[in-house]
């Protein structure tokens, strides 16, 4: 019996999708991480002043995540979770002084093993007297510390470190468009760029500098709604995290409390949008890029923050703490292998941190990482989640280098948020507890914990708490933390700031 030949063709199609390698060509990666970036410092967040296209873009014909979270608000902590899946406890990464754990998976490791050509180019702030190259990558740039604005000291794929003249941002996206250049056959890519903007200490480029200087920026009404706050927040206000400070030197003499000391936070918020305006460019530069060279649509392109910032919340600034402004992030995606370029998602359930290495790696068709707390946001964003996590912990551990916020433990659920401060030692907390019904309170304007009419809120909010941390292997009995010593006002060593 002779079969059709349209049937022919169907059958071996069929079997065709069967075999190895007969998928379409895995997707390179993209991953865009900047550092103290907050949720609202991009056009998509609802910026009134900053303006961000080409990272709005990138939302605009994917997907913009939009209640995503830090679990850790702290530099090294959440670039380690970000890398493993893990919470803080659990990666060994509580400050930001500790090295990612030697042959600790990370989804580059993964991928690098799974045949990618794998690159980190610019801050990898974790481990701040080491500029080597780390497992996991086949190319490495970095810099030991911080880095600086302009004309940085990079250690170039385990070379020597050298001054390279110019802005860190230009530079680091240079260097990445170099990268992106070189002969790889048909290897897929992964490519990590980490900026140092937005982060302290605030310097635009010169063509920016002047970019909101007609912008009014007061202090926010919560700076001064504290009485009914733990009182470590009011001690904080003049100390190095606090609104009366130094504002990480644009205040030059400080504490100043004056009214007219605002120009001063004036002066430092629009210079951390001013930082911003040049990523946007970087984004702009790589989005053409990519296009030009045919890799667009192949490339699951990721921009985010690896925590937020404090800007005058609660007479605040810095992070750390687990307000909305010190955990919550920017998050977009743009990937049509995930959601179609011209029919973008927003997604409103919260996404932590923890999520991104699974979400890649299941996009990239690799190996999953075993054991992790993470869970891929893959399917939430096609079509929706209905098992999706409800609540996750927030986890942060006092830093004796800035004594200037407690060691903090709390659970955030989509309608309520509390927190508590444990003093390190087993006894009972020193500090006032906080709860917010943020759906309707979003600004965290009144602390709730002292009200009799949410006790009940309050016991379950505790119960709550209790399941997440034993979820996350955290009990009572093996939750090591430092002790509280109590906030203090001493600056802290300016080679650390």
């Amino acid at each position: 019996m002779r079969l059709p030949t349209a049937f022919f063709l169907t059958v071996v199609c069929a079997l065709g999708a069967l075999l190895p390698g007969a998928d379409a060509a895995r997707p390179n990666v993209l991953f865009v991480l900047t550092d103290d970036q907050r949720w609202d410092a991009i056009g998509l967040g609802g910026s009134k002043h900053l303006k961000t296209p080409n990272m709005d873009r990138i939302g605009r014909e994917g997907v913009h995540f939009k209640n995503t979270f830090c679990t850790t608000s702290l530099c090294s902590p959440s670039r380690a979770s970000i890398l493993s899946g893990m919470y803080a406890h659990k990666h060994g990464v509580t400050n930001n002084f500790t090295e990612y754990p030697e042959g600790f998976k990370s989804f580059p490791m993964v991928l690098q093993g799974a045949g990618y050509d794998t690159a980190y180019i610019g801050k990898w702030h974790m481990g701040e007297d080491n500029d080597e190259p780390r497992p996991g990558f086949n190319w490495f740039v970095t810099h030991k510390g911080q880095g600086k604005y302009f004309d940085t000291e990079f250690n170039i794929n385990g070379q020597g470190a050298k001054v390279v003249p110019g802005y860190y941002t230009h530079v680091v996206t240079g260097m990445a468009e170099e990268w992106l250049g070189r002969e790889r056959g048909d290897k897929p890519w992964c490519l990590m760029i980490g900026h140092k903007a937005p982060h302290s200490f605030y310097f635009p480029e010169p063509k920016y500098e002047k970019s909101f200087e007609n912008a009014r920026i007061p202090y926010p009404e919560t700076a001064f709604m504290l009485e009914d706050k733990p009182k470590w927040i009011t001690e904080r206000l003049y100390t190095w995290h606090g609104i009366y400070g130094p504002l990480f030197e644009w205040r030059k003499k400080s504490p100043d409390d004056s009214p007219e000391a605002v120009k001063d936070f004036e002066a430092m918020t629009r210079a951390y949008w001013g930082t911003l305006l040049s990523v946007d460019d970087s984004m702009g530069r790589l989005y053409e890029l990519l296009k030009k060279r045919g890799e667009l649509d192949n490339t699951i392109i990721v921009l985010m923050g690896d925590n937020g910032i404090l800007n005058g919340e609660h007479g605040m600034v810095d992070k750390r703490t687990m307000h909305e402004a010190s955990i919550r992030i920017p998050l977009v995606v743009r990937y049509p292998g995930l959601v179609p370029a011209d029919k973008p998602v927003v997604v409103e359930q919260q996404v932590l941190t923890l999520d991104m290495a699974p979400s890649i790696l299941e996009l990239c068709g690799a190996p999953a990482l075993e054991g992790i707390h993470g869970r891929s946001w893959v399917r939430l964003a096609r079509e929706g989640d209905p098992g999706w996590r409800g609540s996750w912990l927030y986890h942060y551990n006092y830093e004796k280098q800035f004594p200037y916020t407690p060691n903090v433990r709390g659970v955030r659920t989509e309608s309520w948020k509390y927190v508590h401060y444990p003093h390190g030692d087993g006894t009972p907390d020193r500090h006032m507890a906080e709860l917010y019904n943020i759906e309707f309170d979003p600004e965290e304007r009144h602390n709730l914990i002292a009200n009799p009419k949410y006790a009940s809120v309050v016991a379950e909010m505790k119960n709550e708490l209790a399941r997440v941390m034993a979820g996350a292997g955290l009990t009572a009995e093996n939750d090591k933390m430092p002790l509280d010593e109590g906030i203090k006002s001493e600056l802290p060593d300016a080679k650390i700031r």
